[in-house]
């Protein structure tokens, strides 16, 4: 595979050799979505540890039908296809696997210190540079495989007057032109030590333990925070933690009530 001068396959490789993703990597200059192209790869036999990205999107998903956009030479735009032992339910310690391997990522690259709103955004301050969507196909009791999806806004120079209140991107935060590739390749590298103990019957229950603990340390939306949550008719309330499967709690004026797909905003 040759990537050109947009990303370096020999080096790329070569900093992944141990994890499961090297020699796995498959770029496109420019394509529809990663995830939907995972998703189908991933239907015709597509193996543990594939990674497709790309330098541009030209229909980018986001959570709940919500469009990314993905101008070419400019974020990162990762689908990454595993097949874990795993039960349909424990699908969302993957997504919170990849916010804080995402985190990690862009700590070692920028020293930026990034927050998380769960269950899928990257936030510097109030606004959101990066999203993670997680797609399945799965049996009643087993996944047969999982794409996480990852974009992350490095080079976006500005966003339309509708989103920049909302959109950011490291080059907007800090006015450096930062390597996607570097970023890439650590965001990999994290999400392998992430999502090995999950994988893994013997660690997974410790691995779950740690990502909460994580989450609920790396994150200010998940405790004490006044929220409004796009789910059924919508309710508000104060964020009251993780409960032990990874859902957010929160305290609304009727009791306790647990997020399980809907969108957190501030309120």
């Amino acid at each position: 595979m040759t990537l050109g001068s947009i990303f370096e396959s020999a080096a790329i490789d070569a900093a992944l050799r141990n994890t499961p993703f090297a020699g796995q990597m498959h770029f496109f200059p420019s394509i529809h979505s990663t995830n939907t192209h995972a998703m189908a790869a991933g239907e015709h036999g597509a193996p543990h540890g594939s990674v497709f990205f790309a330098d541009e999107q030209t229909a980018g998903r986001g959570r709940s039908s919500h469009q990314w956009q993905s101008p070419a030479g400019c974020g990162i735009y990762a689908s990454i296809l595993l097949r874990p032992t795993i039960a349909p339910g424990d699908a969302l310690w993957f997504s919170l696997a990849a916010g804080l391997a995402a985190q990690d990522a862009i700590a070692q690259v920028t020293t930026l210190k990034t927050d998380l709103r769960w269950p899928n955004d990257l936030m510097l301050g109030k606004r959101k540079f990066g999203g993670i969507l997680t797609e399945m196909n799965a049996e009643a009791t087993r996944i047969r495989y999982l794409v996480i999806g990852i974009g992350i806004n490095v080079l976006h120079p500005a966003f339309s007057p509708d989103l920049a209140p909302i959109a950011t991107s490291l080059l907007i935060e800090t006015g450096l032109p930062w390597s996607r590739q570097e970023i890439l390749i650590a965001l990999l590298q994290s999400l392998h030590r992430e999502t090995s103990a999950l994988s893994d019957p013997a660690t997974s229950d410790a691995g779950q333990s740690s990502i909460l603990d994580r989450v609920e340390a790396m994150s200010t939306w998940v405790r004490g925070r006044r929220v409004r949550v796009d789910e059924g008719e919508g309710f508000t309330g104060v964020t009251e933690g993780l409960d032990a499967r990874g859902f957010l709690r929160v305290r609304t004026a009727q009791g306790l009530r647990t997020v399980f797909s809907g969108g957190v905003r501030d309120f």
